[in-house]
C-alpha cells in the first residue's frame, strides 16, 4: 500500500555541478500523462562525465564463444549454437561429429541440427562458412545427456543466529557473465539463509553469500557479506557485467562492514554488529563495491549512494521501506555500460548511475525524488519491486524505467503516469503495429487501473483495467499465434488481453515467466518448474523440471532464464532440490528460424544482468519476436 508523504530534506550528498544543457533541453518537450510538463526536471545530484554529441553507432559487448550445445532425446542429440552479432550476416556452418562432417552444404537459415539416432556421448563442433572458406573448429559442444547439464555447487556452512535460530543456505538467484575473459560465460549464484527475511518482517537473518562458478563446477570464488547486510529478496542486488572493457565481468553489490572479498579480505570494520533487537541494520556505514570476476578480489569501493538518513524518511521507522534496493546495467552514452543502485520505491526514490573505469568508480548522475530543485514532484512513489532497461526514446542511449516513471539517459525524470507502484513491468516490441517500444505494468493500489499498457517513450496510456484490486501479477509476450504481437494478462484481469486491449478468452494457466522453448517464435509459459505451450482451450505440458526447485516461495522463479547457451531459445536454470547443483535445462527442439544470439541484443543482455533483482522478471529483447515477425535486426555492437 501507499505510505505517507517522504519528508522533503535529501540525503544523498549533492554533486557539485548543474544538469547540462541537452538535460534541460530535451526535457522540455516530454510530457507527463497525468498533464503536468516536464521542463525543468532536471534533478540536483546530477553530474554528467564528458560525452559526445551523439550516441555511438556500436555498443560494447561480450566477445563470446559458440555457445555449442547437444541436448540429448530418445530420437538423438540436437546440436545448437549462437549466431554472433559479429559474425557476417550470410554466414554458414557445417556440423561434425568427431571428425565426420555431417552436413553436405553448409547450413545458412537455422543455428541448429539434429543428428538422429546418435548416442548422448557423442562429440561434436561446429565451423563457420565465410566467403566459401570453412573456419576454425569451435570449442566442444556441452553435453545435455538427459536433457540438461549439472553444474556442481557447495553450500556454505550453516549457522545460528543471535537469538538461537538455526539456518542452513538454499541456492537463489544467479546471474551470468564471462568471469575469465575465456568467451564462455560462467555462472554468479546467490546463496540465501533458510531464514532469509522480507523487509517487513523483523528477525535476524544468516549472512548472504555470493559464489562465482565455471559451468564445469570450479568455484572462482566466494564472497560472504556479513552480518551487515540482512538476507532477503530486497537486500542484495547484484549486477554482472563488462563494465570497463577488458573482455572480463565484473561483480557489483551492496557492501557493509564485515563483507569477506574472494580473498579473504574483510572490508571495514571486522568486529563491527549494527543489527538492532529486531535484526535490521539501520546503522552503521553502507558501501558499494565492485569485484573482479576472476577472483572476487574487492577492486573499489565507494559510499552507497544514498545514504539511509533518517530511516523514517523513507516512509515508515522500522526498517522496511529504507532497504528496498533495485540495481542494473545501462548503456546511457550509448556505447558502455554503466552501473544502476537505486533505494526506494515505495515515497522516496533515489538511482544512482556510475561508470567503473580504469579501477575507480565515478558517479555519473544522480535522481533524487526529494531534490529541493526537482519541479517534476510527480515521481515519487512509482517504483516497482524491479527496474527494466531499455532505450524507449529511439536516441540510442537507455532510459530506466522505473515502475509507473522512467529516468532518462541523462538523469532527468522523462515521464511518470503518477500511477503507482505494481509488482512487475514489462518493456519491448510488444505491439509491432505501432513504432518503438511499449510497457505493461500492474498496480497494487486499489484505487488505480489494475494493469495498464504505454507507449514506452511517453508514457502515454493505450489502455487499461479495471481498478479495485491489489493485483500482484501480470506478464505481456506473444504466447498466442492467433493475435498480433504480444498478449497481455494478469492475476485480478479475467481474460487475456490483445496488443489493443481486446478481450481474446481465456487466460493462461501461469502469471510468472516467459519462455522460447519449442521450435517456433511464439513464447512460451514458464513457471514454478515446468514449461507449457498455452492453447485456447488449454494449456501443454512441454517440460517438467526433475528434482528441481523454484526459488522465493511464491513468486515461483527459476535461478535463471534466457538465452544462455545455444541457439535464440532460452534455457531454464533451476536449482536440485537439495542444493547440490544448478540444473540447466535445454529446448530438444530443432527449429528453422535463425536469431542472432540474444545476448548480443544489449536491451535483453541487460534484463539478464537486472533478472535477479527483487521480484525477478523475464527478459525481453529490443525487438518483437513472435508469430509473423519481421526478419530480425542484426544488433550493431563490438567486441573488446
Amino acid at each position: 500500500m501507499r505510505a505517507p508523504t517522504p519528508a522533503p530534506a535529501p540525503t544523498a550528498t549533492p554533486d557539485p555541478a548543474p544538469p547540462p544543457l541537452r538535460a534541460r533541453k530535451r526535457s522540455a518537450r516530454r510530457v507527463l500523462t497525468s498533464g503536468v510538463t516536464a521542463a525543468a526536471l532536471a534533478v540536483s545530484g546530477l553530474v554528467t562525465l564528458p560525452q559526445t554529441a551523439h550516441a555511438a553507432t556500436t555498443r560494447q559487448v561480450e566477445r563470446l564463444d559458440r555457445g555449442l550445445t547437444s541436448t540429448h532425446t530418445a530420437s538423438g542429440n540436437l546440436v545448437s549454437w549462437r549466431w554472433l552479432a559479429t559474425d557476417p550476416a550470410d554466414v554458414a556452418f557445417h556440423v561434425y561429429r568427431g571428425t565426420t562432417r555431417l552436413t553436405p552444404t553448409p547450413l545458412a537459415t537455422s543455428t541448429n541440427y539434429f543428428d538422429a539416432g546418435a548416442a548422448d556421448s557423442a562429440d561434436y563442433t561446429v565451423r563457420a562458412v565465410i566467403d566459401g572458406a570453412e573456419q576454425p573448429a569451435s570449442e566442444g559442444a556441452l553435453k545435455f545427456r538427459s536433457g540438461y547439464l549439472d553444474v556442481p555447487i557447495s553450500a556454505p556452512a550453516g549457522g545460528t543466529t543471535p537469538d538461537g535460530v538455526a539456518y542452513a543456505y538454499e541456492a537463489n538467484d544467479a546471474s551470468t557473465g564471462d568471469l575469465d575473459g575465456d568467451g564462455r560465460l560462467d555462472l554468479v549464484l546467490k546463496w540465501q539463509p533458510t531464514n532469509a527475511k522480507d523487509n517487513s518482517q523483523s528477525g535476524y537473518t544468516g549472512n548472504t553469500v555470493i559464489d562465482g562458478i565455471r559451468l564445469d563446477g570450479t568455484r572462482l570464488w566466494r564472497i560472504d557479506l556479513g552480518r551487515n547486510i540482512r538476507s532477503g529478496a530486497h537486500y542484495t542486488q547484484f549486477q554482472v557485467y563488462d563494465y570497463d572493457g577488458d573482455g572480463r565481468a565484473e561483480v557489483a553489490m551492496k557492501t557493509a562492514d564485515g563483507t569477506r572479498d574472494g580473498t579473504a579480505t574483510v572490508l571495514g570494520d571486522a568486529a563491527a554488529d549494527h543489527r538492532n533487537a529486531s535484526g535490521y541494520v539501520l546503522s552503521g556505514p553502507e558501501f558499494l563495491t565492485m569485484f573482479d570476476g576472476r577472483t572476487g578480489k574487492a577492486m573499489g569501493t565507494v559510499d552507497y549512494v544514498p545514504a539511509r538518513g533518517t530511516v523514517s524518511s523513507w516512509g515508515d521507522s522500522y526498517g522496511n521501506r529504507v532497504d528496498r534496493f533495485l540495481a542494473g546495467t545501462a548503456y546511457l552514452d550509448g556505447a558502455r555500460p554503466s552501473l544502476i543502485m537505486a533505494r526506494g520505491y515505495y515515497t522516496r526514490t533515489v538511482v544512482a548511475a556510475w561508470d567503473w573505469r580504469n579501477g575507480r568508480f565515478t558517479r555519473r548522475w544522480t535522481f533524487d525524488t526529494n531534490s529541493s530543485t526537482n519541479t517534476g514532484k510527480g515521481y515519487d512513489g512509482q517504483g516497482n519491486h524491479s527496474l527494466s532497461v531499455a532505450d524507449v526514446d529511439a536516441d540510442g542511449k537507455d532510459e530506466i524505467v522505473y515502475g509507473a516513471m522512467t529516468v532518462d539517459d541523462n538523469g532527468a525524470g522523462l515521464w511518470t503516469t503518477r500511477l503507482g507502484h505494481g509488482d512487475a513491468g514489462h518493456v519491448g516490441d510488444l505491439d509491432p503495429s505501432r513504432p518503438g517500444l511499449e510497457y505493461f505494468k500492474v498496480s497494487e493500489d486499489k484505487s488505480k487501473p489494475g494493469s495498464w499498457f504505454a507507449d514506452a517513450r511517453t508514457g502515454q496510456v493505450l489502455w487499461q483495467t479495471a481498478s479495485g484490486a491489489d493485483n500482484g501479477r501480470g506478464v505481456a509476450g506473444d504466447i498466442h499465434a492467433g493475435s498480433p504481437g504480444a498478449e497481455a494478462w494478469s492475476a485480478s484481469d479475467t481474460t487475456l488481453r490483445s496488443a489493443t486491449g481486446a478481450s481474446l478468452g481465456r487466460e493462461p494457466s501461469s502469471v510468472n515467466f516467459l519462455s522460447w522453448w519449442d521450435g517456433d517464435t511464439v513464447r512460451e509459459l514458464l513457471d514454478g518448474t515446468r514449461v507449457d505451450k498455452y492453447g485456447t482451450a488449454g494449456d501443454t505440458r512441454l517440460l517438467t523440471g526433475s528434482g528441481v526447485s523454484s526459488n522465493n516461495t511464491t513468486k515461483a522463479t527459476p535461478a535463471l532464464s534466457g538465452d544462455i547457451l545455444g541457439d535464440w531459445r532460452e534455457e531454464v536454470v533451476w536449482r536440485t532440490s537439495d542444493n547440490t547443483a544448478l540444473r540447466i535445462y535445454a529446448t530438444p527442439h530443432p527449429t528453422g528460424s535463425r536469431i542472432t544470439t540474444l545476448l548480443h541484443d544489449t536491451q535483453y543482455r541487460t534484463a539478464l544482468a537486472w533478472q535477479n533483482t527483487a521480484y525477478n522478471q523475464p527478459p525481453h529483447p529490443s525487438f518483437f519476436i513472435g508469430s509473423g515477425m519481421p526478419t530480425p535486426p542484426r544488433p550493431a555492437v563490438h567486441t573488446p
